[in-house]
């Protein structure tokens, strides 16, 4: 099955770029970059697919059981248009491929000098055996990873000052997710990228890892009232768990400025005290609408009002 499926993206990527990409890529005189563009052809079509798959069923979940009937539709349209930014460009992907030759090159220097950088498959030899465990050990480091860069998002006023964009949508749904500013978004995922790299996590390996939590994280942002239960609470982020870390005040005010910052695992919040499990599914946003504070109708609008509050938060010791 699955190398069904790998031989019939592999035609279908074939047949995209031979009918519609290269031929653009002649006519606008870029032919040297034909290989670029190849590879780039799979980072969209892995990102198109995902969207689709996404908009059928966690659209259907959402009509089955919504949690609120939502009146504006203009909010979700600005939504789709950063999902479809972010998974077409498949961002993390992308700053991964970039960043590859700079830490090759700085790896093979470092093998000039008689400085072997480690590599967790070379510090747990087995995991060269178990392509599934290894894919595990990987999610579970870089979700470790994805929940400090999370708290520090709250925490750090200045990249609290983007960040709250993300925490603006009144009405969630899972197109949601990826509603982050532009700048946020880079500092994010050149980190992740970055961490990825240096810990030896192949580029096939990165796509299916990326991929996998996009789609919780979709899934998380859903409007949808359902939780996992007394158990599963506690094994993956729910909608209900990461409502609370959107709610009005719950999620980005306090000592810990906000509660339930884990992306995929539940445990590092209940290891770091930041964990609210209370079954409650409340109103989402930030205090400061509430006083009429406005973070933008539209896309460019939210972009630059995402650098004026950074400038505000450089200004003074509180946002």
């Amino acid at each position: 099955m699955i190398e069904w499926i790998t031989n019939s993206f592999a035609a279908l990527q074939d047949r995209v770029f031979e009918t519609a990409i290269l031929p653009l890529v002649y006519a606008t005189g870029l032919g040297g970059y034909a290989e670029q563009a190849f590879d780039w052809t799979e980072i969209f079509l892995i990102g198109a697919i995902e969207i689709l798959l996404l908009a059928i069923f966690l659209g259907a979940l959402e009509k089955w059981r919504p949690l609120e009937s939502h009146t504006n539709s203009g909010e979700k349209k600005i939504d789709v248009i950063y999902t479809l930014i972010n998974r077409l460009g498949l961002v993390p992907l992308a700053i991964f491929l970039l960043l590859l030759p700079l830490v090759d090159g700085l790896d093979g220097w470092m093998r000039m000098q008689n400085i072997i950088p480690p590599k967790l498959e070379d510090a747990l030899p087995f995991l060269h055996d178990s392509p599934f465990l290894s894919f595990v050990f990987y999610l579970v480091i870089l979700d470790f990873v994805a929940y400090w860069l999370h708290r520090g998002q709250h925490q750090i006023n200045v990249w609290w000052a983007l960040h709250s964009l993300h925490h603006s949508q009144q009405q969630m749904t899972f197109w949601s997710d990826n509603r982050n500013h532009l700048v946020d978004v880079v500092v994010i995922d050149i980190a992740f990228a970055l961490v990825a790299l240096l810990i030896g996590v192949a580029p096939a390996q990165f796509v299916t890892l990326v991929v996998a939590g996009r789609v919780v994280e979709s899934l998380s942002h859903a409007n949808l009232r359902v939780s996992f239960g007394r158990i599963g609470e506690y094994l993956l982020v729910s909608p209900r768990f990461h409502r609370v870390h959107h709610a009005i005040g719950l999620g980005h005010e306090g000592r810990s400025r906000g509660c339930n910052f884990a992306v995929l695992f539940p445990i590092w919040d209940v290891l770091f005290r930041t964990a609210n499990f209370e079954n409650v599914y409340p109103a989402t946003g930030v205090r400061d609408q509430l006083e009429g504070r406005d973070y933008g109708g539209g896309f460019w609008a939210q972009q630059v009002l995402g650098v004026k509050r950074m400038g505000e938060a450089l200004q003074s010791p509180r946002l």
